[in-house]
């Protein structure tokens, strides 16, 4: 049986979602008319304490209609250096909000307050751009699947606010932190002008995000969206697999991050592992040594019948997810060896 690990998107739906999805009830949205797709938006907004919140067909399409609504053409954002919204995301800030970045580099993934209050610029400065918005991951990928401490992001949001700059939340695993952190979603949320809420990672659903802000800025995604080709007929189907997510996955991602930590004990004890970062949530990323070649070590997985992926020179990652059980765990421990 081939285990998955690459991604938690890689999950099914299960039997369940599938009927809920059977059963929605649904309309032509880009008229605002589709009542799954409604309820669901509906549904994010409250759960956090805003205004407001839109669908969108991915997460990569939420986040850069998310930095178009906080930007000018000419602006600046200010992320980590391996930020989603930058490395992943295709030069969407570039293509569409026309804006510069100004990377940070910081702990797994994480920027710092005093980072934030160094790297704004001057706005008087004709020579520089103006600094117009910040961006934070949370939980960061690139650095393990690491949580943002709250204390931070209550103080760079209190920086943000002193410098008339917006704060965006790419929260494709936001879930992921708060069920570790047992933050209150609505205060949690209220540091940030806009989030994105992933909905086929952990959560298990087969595509979708929802951005959450105002009223005035979820009116200005709309638009955005409908020029990105994001508006979308009877998405009723799908947004009900994301209601159906919010409603029955959130909890058991413990148990996710429960799995990914007894796998990281299984890779500590391994001779070619030379490193491996602190595990908080569902994501494993370790270092192999010099004596193994990467691609052959991946090939040698698959054989066993894993499937994990590259992660940059001799980092390779491993995510569960709900469709990843802890009896599965021996089957992985067996390919690792070599």
């Amino acid at each position: 049986m081939l285990i998955d690990l690459r991604s938690d998107t890689v999950t099914q739906p299960s039997a369940a979602m599938r009927e809920y999805m059977m059963q929605a009830k649904v309309g032509d949205d880009v008229f605002g008319e589709d009542p799954t797709v409604n309820e669901l938006q509906d549904l994010c907004a409250k759960m956090f304490g805003k205004e407001a919140g839109l669908f969108f067909v991915s997460g990569t399409m939420a986040n850069q209609a998310a930095i178009r609504v906080n930007t000018t053409p000419g602006g600046e954002v200010i992320c980590h250096k391996e930020a989603h919204v930058y490395k992943y995301e295709g030069g969407g800030i570039a293509v569409h909000s026309h804006c510069s970045v100004k990377l940070i580099d910081g702990n797994r993934g994480r920027i710092k307050p005093h980072d934030v209050a160094q790297n704004i610029n001057n706005p008087q400065d004709v020579h520089l751009p103006l600094t117009q918005l910040v961006c934070l991951e949370d939980t960061a990928n690139r650095g393990g699947g690491a949580i943002y401490n709250i204390a931070d992001i209550e103080k760079i949001a209190a920086i943000c606010k002193n410098n008339n700059l917006s704060l965006h939340l790419d929260g494709a695993r936001v879930f992921n932190a708060l069920i570790e952190t047992k933050a209150d979603y609505i205060k949690y949320a209220a540091n940030f002008d806009t989030l994105s809420i992933c909905l086929s990672k952990g959560l298990g659903a087969p595509m979708g995000s929802v951005l959450i802000g105002s009223k005035e800025q979820i009116k200005k995604a709309h638009r955005i969206r409908k020029v990105l080709g994001g508006g979308t007929r009877q998405a009723g189907i799908i947004a009900a697999a994301g209601i159906f997510a919010l409603k029955n996955n959130i909890d058991r991602l413990k148990t996710d991050h429960e799995n990914a930590k007894l796998l990281a004990r299984e890779i500590e004890q391994l001779t070619y592992v030379e490193e491996i970062l602190p595990v908080e949530t569902n994501i494993v990323v370790y270092r192999l040594n010099d004596k193994i070649n990467q691609e052959e070590y991946l090939k040698h997985l698959k054989a066993k019948n894993v499937l994990a992926v590259a992660f940059g020179p001799q980092l390779i990652r491993l995510v569960t997810h709900l469709d990843f059980k802890t009896e599965q765990i021996e089957a992985v421990k067996i390919a690792l060896k070599m």
